[in-house]
């Protein structure tokens, strides 16, 4: 179906977003165009495309992105937040994807940490944040200059690829239904503006709410008692056993020592 930008325009004009929505038929990648227009002085604005040809994921993995059949979407935020905070704002984007995806269509999703959205053992969607700071200079501290979140979920596909069939699913082969990406989308994007209040809040002490950290805990089956085989450092395994202040993984290594997981691929056992 033809993607209905007026309607997300509409849902959206109490957000920070409103306004300023652009919606492309191809594109080798929204984040790219969102970090070009980043880079460029652009306010917060929103990139969707019916499709990409050169998706990214975190590292070197490239995204599936069929025309048309998933959501893919990039949001340029300009949080102010030290650097340090960098991690919440994948966090919290998770924490978003997860709730507008429970509001749109009722399916239960978990989040692997950091930014892998899942639907049981096999992946949905994911999360790419890429961010620039202002450093320190006459005595202000170094602050995000501003983060560009990458969203792509799979709604639609009816199949996938042999490759990648195993350990990918769809939001339409869970449920059973089509799913509008203009409701998921306007969703979304009502999550992020919430979790991006709650993120300043929890920097300067002011939130009401729960901590991001025992939102992201409560929202994923990852942060606490899974085991898993962590990639870096050499590869070990061990017990998940929470997060650390600034929103890191620590796994209990079979090794006998306590773990920070800092670059993800984390996989369960």
């Amino acid at each position: 179906m033809p993607f209905d930008l007026q309607a997300v325009i509409d849902a959206i004009s109490d957000t920070r977003f409103a306004g300023r929505i652009h919606h492309l038929d191809s594109v080798t990648s929204t984040n790219t165009l969102a970090l070009e227009a980043a880079q460029a002085g652009a306010r917060e604005s929103v990139w969707i495309a019916d499709e990409q040809t050169a998706g990214r994921g975190r590292g070197s993995h490239g995204w599936h992105s069929a025309a048309g059949d998933g959501l893919y979407v990039s949001a340029l935020v300009r949080p102010p937040l030290p650097p340090t905070d960098a991690l919440r704002i994948s966090l919290a984007t998770g924490v978003a994807a997860k709730a507008a995806i429970a509001e749109t269509t009722g399916a239960e999703i978990d989040i692997r940490w950091p930014n892998d959205l899942l639907i049981g053992t096999k992946k949905c969607g994911g999360i790419l944040v890429e961010t620039a700071m202002t450093p320190e200079q006459n005595g202000s501290p170094a602050m995000l200059r501003y983060a560009v979140i990458g969203i792509g979920i799979n709604l639609n596909y009816a199949t996938f690829p042999d490759e990648l069939s195993s350990f990918a699913t769809s939001l339409r082969i869970a449920t059973g239904k089509l799913i509008s990406r203009e409701d998921l989308l306007s969703a979304l994007l009502h999550h992020i503006e919430r979790e991006m209040i709650f993120l300043k809040r929890d920097s300067h002490g002011t939130n009401d709410n729960s901590s991001l950290l025992e939102r992201f805990a409560a929202a994923s089956t990852w942060v606490q008692g899974k085991r898993v085989h962590v990639a870096e450092a050499g590869g070990y395994t061990g017990m998940t056993a929470g997060l650390d202040s600034s929103g890191f993984l620590l796994v209990d290594g079979d090794d006998g020592q306590r773990h920070t997981v800092l670059s993800g691929g984390v996989r369960e056992l």
